[in-house]
């Protein structure tokens, strides 16, 4: 039996998603919470397998508490379940550890296939968003850019390249948290995360945050 938590901030959807999925043979609904701390707290307290995580939520949302979870325990399988088809949230969630991403729009059978197959430690992707993630990591592959290009060099990071804040923002970047968290952490607002990002983006050569956040982790520039 697959013991799953959902973690959504609306009751109905909650309401309705539990009974399909208690009707559906081998999965039980064994918690149900309304933002990302109670899914911390409520998936360890009912060592659940998989958790259905919506994106944005009240206290804290469902990026933050994917990272925040799978630090806590890496067996589990968490899907975002959201009805946002931007690529920057795919990202987000992908290196937040989320193993999936589906929208709400799909039928209750695929969703069912769905956190069957996270829960084996597949990965699920949303088909529409798959082509969006397989061309930004083409895009962004030094392999792919050198035989593209063969007079390509990696950017490499200078001393002074990025402000001591702008680091501190990319490392939230990494952690694949949204312009709102990081504001939060940083009692910036989101507008001026915007900013910042724009800035870092510009200074590197780069074009979106999933290229700022590979760049990063290649520099190891979380861990300083």
């Amino acid at each position: 039996m697959i013991r799953i938590l959902i973690a959504d901030d609306h009751p109905l959807f909650r309401e309705g998603l539990t009974r399909v999925l208690n009707d559906a043979p081998g999965l039980s609904v064994v918690a149900s919470v309304s933002n990302g701390v109670e899914a911390i707290s409520r998936a360890v307290e009912f060592a659940v397998d998989v958790v259905l995580m919506d994106l944005n939520m009240p206290r804290m949302g469902g990026v933050e508490a994917t990272y925040q979870l799978r630090k806590i325990n890496s067996h589990i399988s968490i899907l975002m379940l959201t009805i946002s088809e931007d690529e920057q949230d795919l990202y987000a969630a992908i290196r937040a550890g989320a193993r999936g991403y589906l929208l709400k729009s799909a039928t209750s059978s695929e969703l069912v296939d769905a956190i069957q197959r996270v829960y084996a430690k597949e990965a699920v992707l949303t088909p529409s968003l798959a082509a969006k993630l397989f061309d930004e990591f083409v895009a962004i592959s030094p392999k792919s850019q050198q035989t593209i290009n063969p007079g390509y060099v990696e950017p490499e990071l200078e001393a002074d390249m990025l402000t001591e804040r702008e680091l501190e923002v990319l490392r939230w970047v990494v952690r694949g948290m949204t312009n709102k968290e990081i504001g939060a952490q940083l009692s910036l607002s989101p507008h001026t995360i915007k900013a910042h990002i724009r800035t870092i983006l510009d200074k590197l050569h780069l074009h979106s945050r999933a290229e700022a956040a590979v760049w990063a982790s290649r520099q190891e520039i979380a861990q300083k």
